[in-house]
């Protein structure tokens, strides 16, 4: 879950929705943590591209492909069919339809927001695109009244580094990650929203305290800059910070805890490389960039990420983990106030595109893959 939410038993499909047959789940393997040993279950399947995964209050959990379709995963892991009234998506490169997460009053009033490329006016299958954010309530049918709340600006050509991540703060704040667009130079600019972390008011409407706020609409929007491809986000419970998870170009993958108004340096300093071998200055060169609390080299490609708070694993408790496209697995990192040091690294031999926590206390991950599923940890009995 992206935020506290009471459980709740009230059904918001009807029983016929969901895929029938058994359920899902099966031994994967067991692999060895500091937790002591995990089995490690295929709890969901059939997923093409999976990308996003939020849990509900009744345990239920919707789940995003990158096509453009949203499920519900039953608590005995069946899948709907894919549900009415999710938005168009630009399907291309790494774009389409990315996060979910439901609102933290989704017991009452049963908001879900989804965060997806957008295609440009008018363009049928090439053009230009950007992320967006909409809202819309669940129903016994899909997503009802769906609306878009916030646009990057401005869509660009190509199909690299939408982001993007939705996490709600403890104020009830939306902040939302945004990637540069593999466009650069933009990051290090407030007259777009690109390479930036925007915050928000739930309805999309801007924070009066911004640190951009005097600036007008666009840089109002902003609330940390100079970021490249932002893929993971969580709140730290205890503190009510954000971090963020940050790929880097050839290394340079970056942990960051995003403060308002600072400038995290990207194009003009980073950990890695350009592709082609080009050095870029590191951040300690440049004493006005902020500079990352944790980085990679190799990278591990982080993209979702949870701090656990659960009872399954009390080691891991207080940790942040993030799952890695490159590290195929998880990541575990503890966090100490405003310092960070990766602790641990879970095999799971699969691509991780998000974690989430379930309401059991266990971790559910998804798999970057054609064939993708949802895989469960818990303690091997």
């Amino acid at each position: 879950m992206r935020s506290a939410l009471t459980l709740s038993a009230t059904s918001l499909l009807v029983a016929g929705l969901f895929a029938t047959g058994p359920a899902l789940a099966q031994a994967v393997r067991t692999v060895p943590t500091s937790a002591g040993p995990v089995e490690v279950s295929r709890f969901a399947d059939g997923l093409e591209r999976p990308w996003g995964i939020d849990f509900l209050p009744d345990g239920r959990a919707l789940v995003t492909e990158k096509p453009g379709r949203l499920r519900i995963m039953a608590r005995d892991g069946s899948l709907s069919p894919p549900l009415a009234g999710t938005p168009k998506v630009f399907n291309q490169g790494q774009g389409g339809l990315m996060d979910v997460a439901a609102d933290p009053d989704f017991a009452r009033n049963r908001t879900v927001y989804l965060a997806y490329a957008e295609p440009g006016e008018g363009n049928g299958g090439g053009g230009t695109a950007g992320t967006a954010l909409g809202r819309g309530t669940l129903g016994e049918r899909g997503i009802e009244d769906f609306q878009v709340i916030f646009r990057q600006s401005p869509k660009v050509d190509g199909g690299n580094h939408f982001g993007t991540r939705i996490a709600f703060a403890s104020d009830g704040h939306i902040f939302l990650t945004l990637g540069e667009r593999f466009k650069f130079d933009p990051a290090q600019k407030r007259d777009n929203t690109l390479g930036k972390v925007v915050r928000l008011n739930r309805d999309g409407s801007l924070p009066k305290d911004n640190p951009f706020a005097g600036e007008g609409r666009t840089a109002g929007a902003i609330w940390s800059y100079g970021h490249r491809n932002v893929e993971a986000a969580a709140i730290d419970p205890r503190s009510g910070a954000l971090w963020i998870g940050e790929m880097g170009p050839l290394g340079g993958d970056e942990l960051n805890r995003p403060e308002a108004g600072r400038n995290y340096g990207w194009p003009v300093v980073s950990w890695g490389k350009h592709y082609d071998g080009r050095d870029i200055p590191d951040p300690p060169t440049r004493k006005e960039f902020a500079d990352a609390a944790v980085h990679w080299t190799p990278v591990i490609s982080p993209s979702g990420m949870v701090f656990y708070t659960g009872g399954l694993f009390r080691d891991w408790q207080g940790s942040a983990l993030l799952g890695g496209l490159s590290a195929k697995g998880l990541v575990r990192v503890a966090i100490d106030g405003a310092s960070a040091k990766e602790v641990e690294r879970i095999p799971l031999d699969a691509r991780i595109r998000d974690v989430a926590q379930g309401p059991d206390g266990a971790l559910y991950v998804i798999t970057d893959a054609a064939d993708g599923a949802v895989l469960r940890l818990a303690p091997a009995k």
